[in-house]
């Protein structure tokens, strides 16, 4: 029992090394500590997992010297990064510390290289400001990234993607209301642009997780995210549009309505459905908080049922 104990105790010691190495980046030396581990236990499901990392980054590290353009360098790692989420697969949530090492060397490294762009380019564009925010998103430093986000996002306004980043943000900090406006405007202006495997809001993980138990894949799954937020209760922030807004929403809702009429099976390939859906829950809003007579509500809502008797059901209850 004591040996037993003793073993565990000194393949801990060696994963909490290389936790630190991954941390720094230097996956060689990782590699050398986890053999040491794997002489101790060889199915250690903490060692084998870490030697499955270790050896997909140090593949990727020598690019890195290759490469001169500093932000060449932050597109190749946050490049790589989404092939590693990808590359472990179900073993993210098994693995967890370990990942979150190497996303702080990825996020952290990259981080060095865009500031450094900033920097030299004295040019506040909208796309190194967002990278910057995304880096400090990845390291845990949600202060900073809601910081350049909020700068990108003045900078570059209707951007979905930086909307989706910087609502997730308030969501890690907290700021409930103010992720659930940005994450509604960033799924209304175009759910294609929302990067979803990067969203680390737990609300909008477990919609996005019920969705799929409902049968929903991407790319459709992103255009059904808006309309079941409203029906679940996480887009539940309301407000009124502008004349403007109003005009160019009317609009698109005419728009959508001729290409259903037209041809239903064509609006269902591209998207149409779930799109139409979210607007009319839009307008509906809208009527709601400008006083507008219940007749026009009655009349929004029938057009959902039209359109889609399980979600007006759903909806209305």
């Amino acid at each position: 029992m004591g040996e037993s104990l003793s073993k565990e105790d000194a393949i801990h010691e060696k994963i909490n090394a290389v936790y630190s190495l991954f941390r720094r980046g230097d996956f060689t030396d990782a590699l050398e500590v986890l053999e040491d581990a794997l002489a101790l236990d060889f199915e250690h499901k903490d060692v084998l997992s870490a030697l499955k990392c270790a050896n997909f980054w140090k593949e990727r590290v020598p690019r890195l010297s290759e490469m001169t353009d500093p932000f060449e360098i932050g597109e190749y790692l946050f490049k790589e990064w989404k092939v590693f989420l990808h590359f472990m697969g179900n073993k993210r949530d098994s693995f967890e510390q370990g990942i979150f090492a190497i996303r702080q060397w990825v996020f952290g490294h990259a981080l060095l290289k865009y500031t450094k762009v900033l920097r030299e380019s004295g040019d506040h564009d909208a796309e190194i400001l967002f990278r910057v925010g995304r880096c400090y998103k990845g390291i845990g430093d949600y202060e900073h990234a809601i910081e350049f986000m909020e700068m990108a996002n003045r900078k570059r306004r209707e951007d979905p993607e930086i909307l989706a980043e910087l609502a997730d943000c308030y969501a890690i900090i907290n700021e409930v209301r103010a992720s659930k406006v940005f994450f509604r405007e960033a799924f209304f202006i175009n759910p294609q642009k929302v990067d979803i495997t990067n969203l680390e809001s737990l609300a909008i993980c477990r919609l996005i997780e019920r969705l799929q138990d409902m049968g929903y894949a991407s790319p459709e799954l992103q255009e059904w995210i808006p309309v079941y937020g409203v029906i679940f209760g996480v887009f539940n922030v309301k407000r009124e549009l502008k004349a403007i807004e109003y005009g160019k929403l009317k609009q698109t809702i005419f728009s959508y309505e001729a290409m259903v009429a037209e041809d239903r099976e064509r609006a269902v390939r591209e998207f149409v459905i779930p799109r139409l859906l979210n607007r009319y829950f839009w307008l509906i809003d809208h009527y709601i908080i400008s006083g507008e007579p219940r007749e026009k509500i009655d009349e929004v809502l029938s057009k959902i049922r039209n359109l889609d008797e399980s979600i007006y059901a759903q909806y209305n209850n």
